[in-house]
């Protein structure tokens, strides 16, 4: 009679964790969704306002204003960023990069963005139809082309609630996004930018950015993030902001060489140790207290070709930059005393009295 052999509850137990572990790895090491559907560019930026909300580090917000365009933009659509934007990744596209249009270089840096939020999709195809000169149908998404300040902004809704935007000259780019947006999500996937950094970029951070940098070139900044004056060299730099009860910024600049992290360090040291000269310098009563601890907290150091800057930016001192200006009342108007009329009747000695 045979034997059944059980598998072990052990073997079993490992194995899930194993293909647990191997989930989270990969989680680690793939950017999130809207940024994997960005097309290929020179810097990155990315923030989840979503936990940014349920953290509520920043308390109550004080009302925003809006200008007469965005209102109607949001009476027209019912999106508001502030309130329905939950996830936005931004490619940076340096003017350096971008093609020539008529012999001309580009002068200034274009983005590609990708959108995540609560939208009502027949209000926007609405009020997208209502602005738009032309509207291409492309892989069963619509491209809405739209003049502004000179340029045209393509924009795409590509899901229920994920729009893509781009005024890239080029519109493959926009279609690459609609492209990319209709395979199935891999954790290998993405810009080779983002595929090479962003596994730096620490876990449960709220917002990153990562963008290439280094010194001008020609008649270019090399980008709109210009740190040339740090860089010789061409360099990458990883920035990231999380919440750990307070917040918590790090940035590391990756180099070609430890020699090269080590100027740059030696730089921003230099910077700070100015900056301590100047505030020591100053009123006996110093800087505000947070204001402080914040400036204190800042460190730089080198470890191998990088070069990290950290801070932390006290909760209170997040609340103080988003509250509401204090109300300046107008100084009290101070009477002026009438002048005074000689007295018919005043004797003269008692007028010469002085």
């Amino acid at each position: 009679m045979r034997k059944r052999r059980r598998f072990p509850i052990w073997l079993s137990v490992l194995l899930i964790l194993a293909a647990v572990a191997v989930v989270v790895f990969l989680r680690k090491q793939a950017p999130p969704e809207p940024a994997r559907l960005l097309p290929g560019a020179d810097g990155y930026a990315y923030i989840n306002l979503k936990w940014i909300r349920r953290a509520n580090f920043t308390g109550q917000l004080p009302e925003v204003s809006h200008d007469p365009e965005y209102e109607q933009f949001i009476q027209e659509t019912g999106f508001q960023f502030e309130r329905d934007l939950d996830r936005a990744a931004i490619a940076i596209h340096y003017p350096e990069s971008l093609p020539a249009s008529g012999g001309v270089q580009p002068t200034e840096a274009r983005f590609s963005e990708v959108f995540e939020g609560t939208i009502n999709g027949q209000k926007l195809r609405a009020y997208l139809h209502k602005i738009a000169t032309s509207v291409e149908e492309y892989k069963s998404s619509e491209i809405y082309s739209i003049p502004m300040q000179g340029r045209t902004v393509r924009v795409a809704p590509i899901s229920v609630d994920t729009v893509a935007v781009s005024n890239h000259p080029d519109p493959q780019v926009i279609r690459g996004i609609v492209d990319r947006s209709r395979k199935l999500a891999s954790p290998f996937g993405g810009p080779q930018l983002l595929r090479q950094y962003y596994k730096h970029v620490p876990l449960a951070s709220l917002a990153w950015v990562i963008f290439k940098t280094g010194p001008r070139s020609g008649d270019f900044a090399p980008g709109p993030l210009n740190f040339s004056f740090l860089f010789e060299k061409p360099a990458v730099v990883v920035g990231s902001a999380r919440y750990l009860g307070s917040l918590h910024l790090r940035a590391a600049a990756y180099t070609s060489s430890a020699e090269d992290a080590k100027n740059i360090a030696d730089k921003i040291n230099t910077f700070f140790s100015l900056f301590h000269s100047a505030e020591t310098s100053v009123s006996a009563a110093g800087p505000d207290a947070e204001i402080k601890q914040f400036f204190d907290s800042l460190k730089i150091e080198r470890s191998g070709d990088r070069a990290i800057l950290t801070a932390v930016v006290p909760l209170g001192l997040i609340k103080k930059a988003l509250a509401e200006p204090p109300t300046v009342m107008p100084p009290a108007e101070t009477a002026v005393p009438a002048p005074q009329t000689k007295s018919k009747s005043e004797p003269k000695h008692a007028r010469r009295v002085k």
